[in-house]
């Protein structure tokens, strides 16, 4: 697991994850959210992703966590592994409502400078329907990849603890 790409949900844990997977790993982690939203929640042009993705994927080792559909296959086909968080979405919204009164007027350490927490209808509606309208064709690319990539896909907090938990034995063994 040199070059892992992180997707799922809003309010997933997707950065949480990152961190404890870097911190363990000894790896970088980029967190798309910080790169691409500029302060005032002002969204970095397409083509921008596109290029800083290109440019990550090309180093050794990488984690990046994020969705971003447009430019998601650049992180899935560039990726040795490939962990999909697919939580319950009451579970994601109420983290996603937990995490906007934790980080009240302030910015998380995983966003852009200047983008003040927030939760609003548009966020939560997306998160409600994440499990129709993202969750399917992201299921389908997987899929298409998993001869070829090492695919972990965790349905509950319990199992991405155990699966961090046995990289952190399988490390000290190997």
């Amino acid at each position: 697991m040199k070059k892992i790409a992180i997707i799922g949900s809003g309010g997933a844990g997707k950065s949480t994850l990152a961190r404890k997977l870097g911190k363990l790993l000894d790896q970088e982690v980029s967190h798309l959210d910080a790169m691409f939203w500029k302060a005032n929640w002002v969204s970095v042009p397409k083509e921008e992703q596109i290029r800083v993705q290109s440019e990550l994927v090309q180093q050794d080792k990488w984690i990046i966590d994020g969705n971003y559909g447009g430019t998601m296959d650049i992180r899935l086909h560039a990726a040795d592994t490939i962990v999909y968080l697919d939580f319950p979405r009451l579970l994601c919204m109420y983290r996603a409502v937990k995490r906007a009164i934790q980080y009240r007027n302030r910015a998380r350490p995983d966003m852009g400078p200047d983008c003040r927490e927030k939760v609003d209808l548009p966020f939560l509606k997306w998160i409600w329907e994440y499990p129709k309208t993202r969750k399917p064709e992201i299921l389908s690319k997987i899929q298409q990849l998993s001869g070829e990539k090492q695919v972990i896909i965790l349905k509950s907090p319990g199992e991405a603890d155990r699966f961090l938990k046995r990289l952190g034995k399988d490390k000290e063994i190997g």
